[in-house]
């Protein structure tokens, strides 16, 4: 046995170098028992694997079972291709199948692993995909079995970096918001990041592991790396952007995705999920409208047009309508419309929004009774609905503004505000699309009180840094403060964001500030 293994690494090593082997999807050194030809389809199946490229994967581990019938490892990582692992379960059958194509029964699945190493990672598997029992239990036990593995071979990058996205999944099964698991994850990943930043699965998860406000920057080395690792697979282009945009860097935000949107567009094939295309597509939009560019933000929609043209799934659809709502609360390019009974809560508020901006409170008032009903919904669903319930005091708030009732307007935003910093940190574009912090300096600055204005879009900018609209308000509060110093130094970092579209109203309004001051 170890004589057909060291034979098969060495061979594999002679024939097709690392580079050839894992071009545009990163390095790696992942050993194997598989045959020469059967591991150069599984090294790449394990790189694309690496970085949630399920379908190309897929492609690999089967090119390498057909090569290789006996070779355990490409059904392995077969089997992990049909569950996204940081979300909830969606098809235990089809892995449960792959596994029984190896093999009957586990035991008789396991005899066809020649080492120790290979058995621990096949048993860990099995956990996975035990029959019966709570999919959250079972990723428990993937987790532990894969913690066991890990002692047993701590040296070994892929046992750690495999443990590593093992602890993120068991973190969501468990609902642990303490980021224990998180963090230990992260630890494991930087440390191989450390010696290889060609990995994809150590860049890639050192990302998942500090993706909120607060431990993002431990990723931004990680996040540059992994923009170039694996250009090959569109999932791995965009998730540097969760890091990006963290940061408020909205060129890198908008043009990583894309990238990654013009990759999940050339590997898509009808009837495949526009999951790639649509997310890429979504947070391009983002970043686009941030630095003020909204040419690209109307090309965004047309584009989500396009897909639901091609094939109307949901993804699509629900792209559409939050890119839609998006533009108009971004741009404040106010419209008010009729909107069908499915509208999403997105929608809802930004007709809301529209609404009570152009003194339509008819319209407002309706658009705050379905965000009710939704915000009701989805807490019997799910026990929560806080969401729906900041959309819902936003358009209450406005709407009691037109009527001009300031003071419960600034109340109901308050308690937007507390209902908002009860729910995970922001950790992608603003969610909801109207940052209940920002609309309350907004209203505080229409109100006469600057100072307490300028507070709730400092708090706004730690939540969403360099966001525009904050900025922009931020400024116009300590500009109504007499704090110059502060507004300048807000209109410059506006003016940078929005350099190249002058033509901005907002931009206009930082250049006539900056130019009274002696310091541009």
């Amino acid at each position: 046995m170890w004589r057909r293994f060291a034979f098969v690494l060495l061979t594999v090593l002679m024939v097709v170098p690392a580079s050839a082997q894992l071009e545009n999807v990163g390095n790696l050194d992942f050993p194997t028992s598989g045959t020469p030809e059967a591991q150069n389809h599984f090294l790449r199946g394990a790189g694309i694997l690496h970085s949630f490229g399920w379908k190309q994967a897929i492609e690999q581990f089967q090119a390498a079972q057909k090569l290789d019938p006996e070779f355990a490892m490409a059904y392995w990582g077969e089997s992990l291709c049909y569950n996204h692992p940081l979300q909830s379960e969606q098809d235990p059958e089809s892995p449960r199948a792959v596994l029984k194509r190896l093999g009957p029964t586990r035991e008789a699945r396991l005899a066809k692993a020649p080492t120790a190493r290979e058995k621990g990672f096949l048993s860990a598997v099995e956990e996975l995909w035990a029959d019966g029992g709570d999919w959250r239990a079972r990723r428990v036990a993937y987790m532990d079995a894969m913690e066991r593995l890990h002692h047993e071979f701590p040296d070994d990058d892929e046992v750690t970096t495999f443990y590593a996205v093992s602890l993120l999944s068991g973190a969501r099964a468990l609902q642990d918001e303490t980021f224990r698991l998180e963090v230990k994850a992260g630890a494991l990943a930087l440390d191989v990041f450390g010696r290889n930043r060609k990995h994809p699965g150590a860049a890639h998860y050192v990302i998942h592991s500090f993706d909120d406000p607060i431990h993002a920057p431990l990723a931004l080395e990680a996040a540059d790396a992994y923009a170039g690792i694996a250009p090959a697979v569109s999932h791995a282009i965009h998730m540097p952007t969760h890091i990006f945009i963290q940061h408020g860097m909205w060129e890198k935000v908008a043009h990583q995705n894309d990238r990654g949107h013009k990759v999940g567009t050339e590997l898509w094939k009808p009837g495949d999920s526009m999951g790639d295309m649509s997310h890429s597509l979504d947070w391009g939009q983002y970043g686009y409208l941030q630095m003020g560019d909204y040419e690209k933000g109307r090309k965004a929609i047309a584009r989500f047009e396009e897909m639901v043209a091609m094939e109307p799934n949901g993804r699509a659809k629900s792209g559409l309508a939050l890119n839609r709502a998006r533009y108009i609360v971004e741009t404040e390019e106010w419209k008010v419309q009729s909107l069908p009974d499915t509208a999403s809560e997105h929608e809802l508020l930004a007709n809301g929004i529209s609404a009570a901006r152009t003194g339509d409170l008819v319209a407002a008032k309706e658009m705050a009774e379905r965000l009710a009903g939704k915000a009701n919904d989805a807490k019997a669903d799910n026990g929560q609905g806080h969401g729906a319930r900041v959309m819902l005091h936003e358009v209450k708030a406005l709407t009691a503004l037109a009527e001009g009732k300031s003071d419960e307007a600034v109340e109901l935003l308050v308690q937007a505000t507390e209902i908002e910093e009860s729910m995970r940190p922001p950790n992608g574009a603003a969610n909801p699309i109207k940052p209940s912090h920002e609309l309350l300096g907004e209203v505080l600055l229409e109100v006469g009180k600057p100072a307490e204005a300028a507070t709730a879009f400092e708090t706004c900018l730690l939540r969403t840094p360099n966001r525009a609209r904050s900025l922009l308000g931020a400024a116009r509060a300590y500009a109504k403060t007499g704090e110059r110093a502060k507004a300048a130094e807000r209109y410059r970092s506006l003016r940078a964001i929005w350099s190249g579209h002058s033509e901005l109203p907002g931009y206009q309004e930082a250049e006539r500030f900056l130019a009274s001051t002696d310091d541009r």
